[in-house]
């Protein structure tokens, strides 16, 4: 832990800060027992220049934050060792002394030394319902492998929760669960784990529903399979991708079982499963509480994430102004679809075709911010002769496309272009 943090004069350092000391990684979140939580929480604000405040009176939790750390405080109650074996993991169970021993009665040192994930106890991992999606988090973003007995622990947990006899974990635990475990590279393969321990079934139901699902053509993999190579795609190319971004990618897909119909050419058909994938995706993702703005872009993007890529200059700049809202993160998105898809129709030249076309889009998208409009409202009103209303917005709409496609480059041209719109559509 940062050599600056205060440390209680009584106490034990415990659960993650203790893990990731064993494994190498800064811990920034620091977990104590201590006799007094809240005269140590409002100690440690006070050195750190922070604040302190009570998390849950009724059990005596206090934290404190300041200097880029966060420290809670919670009073032990009973026996050290009986707090330790409540815990979900062995090396989350150790706690260090004010010395700097460890006492760690299950060898949660030696399980962490060894990169192995293993519970305290399966009455331990079944006491809290998020468990099992956190044990697949710390074992993908950690590297560790889950013990055999850990494993079945976490598919009978899981499948209880999934019929509904046993409760699941509140939508903002979940929710917290898996951003985290998005933001780490190794997100894909955790999110495969999911999958086989069936903690999938019942963290995110609309992606298991795309486990089996077929699809053939361009592409290789099932549903499911291909919705994580593209997110894995997508954080190989792209490790910038913000927190949209990896959730469009990893629900762009999921559609697709509902739309999925076989022609009479025997290929298999998704008609309209983007459309369907933007309900199921903004339910998705207002059900785990995420934050309006961010639900709503992901719902964009997979809507949208299959609009075909401009074959001409004309037909990009109408594609640029259209969606440029979503850029350059519909096209990061529409790469990492294309480069997680291997099918028999996929080729070479197909892929070089695609991204000659991503060139075009992107070369474009570079290019200077559009100068001022040629019309404002009042000039649109001038020209045509109609009072405020929708009809003059529909009208600056289409001058705006006109001239950012090249249609029109003057403010005569657009009067003009305006007079045979109006007429066409008997506004005059």
């Amino acid at each position: 832990m940062p050599q600056s943090t205060p440390r209680p004069a009584a106490g034990y350092l415990v659960g993650g800060a203790v893990r990731d000391a064993l494994l190498g990684r800064e811990a920034r979140d620091l977990d104590w027992l201590v006799a007094d939580p809240e005269a140590e929480a409002l100690r440690a604000a006070a050195a750190l220049g922070g604040s302190a405040f009570v998390l849950d009176r009724a059990r005596g939790h206090w934290r404190a934050v300041g200097g880029g750390v966060t420290l809670d405080y919670t009073p032990l109650v009973g026996s050290l060792e009986d707090d330790l074996g409540r815990r979900d993991f062995t090396l989350n169970a150790i706690a260090a002394g004010p010395d700097g021993h460890l006492v760690d009665p299950l060898d949660g040192r030696g399980d962490a030394l060894a990169r192995r994930l293993r519970m305290t106890s399966e009455a331990a991992l079944a006491d809290d319902p998020v468990r099992p999606l956190r044990g697949v988090r710390f074992a993908a973003t950690l590297a560790l492998e889950i013990t055999p007995a850990t494993q079945r622990a976490i598919v009978r947990l899981s499948a209880e929760q999934a019929s509904g006899g046993r409760p699941k974990a509140s939508p903002e635990r979940v929710r917290d669960e898996l951003e985290a475990l998005l933001a780490d590279a190794a997100c894909a393969r955790g999110l495969l784990l999911a999958d086989e321990l069936r903690v999938l079934d019942v963290v995110l139901p609309v992606l298991a529903a795309c486990r089996g699902v077929e699809q053939g053509g361009f592409h290789h993999l099932d549903v499911l399979r291909h919705s994580l190579e593209a997110l894995n795609q997508l954080v190989q190319g792209f490790p910038e991708a913000d927190a949209a971004l990896r959730w469009a990618t990893l629900l762009h897909d999921v559609g697709k079982p509902a739309t999925r119909s076989l022609g009479e050419d025997g290929r298999t058909h998704f008609y309209g499963h983007a459309r369907h994938g933007e309900t199921l995706a903004l339910d998705t993702l207002t059900r785990l509480r995420l934050a309006n703005v961010l639900a709503h872009r992901v719902a964009a993007l997979v809507r949208y994430h299959m609009l075909p890529l401009p074959a001409d200059d004309k037909a990009a700049r109408r594609f640029v102004h259209r969606r440029r809202t979503l850029l350059p993160d519909l096209l990061k998105l529409m790469i990492a679809d294309r480069e997680a898809a291997r099918g028999p129709l996929s080729s070479e030249a197909n892929r070089r075709a695609y991204r000659m076309a991503l060139a075009r889009v992107l070369e474009i998208l570079d290019e200077a911010p559009a100068r001022p409009p040629l019309l404002d409202g009042e000039a649109v009103m001038r020209v045509l002769g109609i009072p405020p209303g929708p009809r003059v917005g529909e009208a600056l709409r289409l001058v705006d496309e006109a001239e950012a496609v090249g249609d029109v480059a003057t403010p005569e041209e657009a009067a003009a272009l305006l007079r045979r719109y109006a007429d066409a559509q008997g506004w005059r």
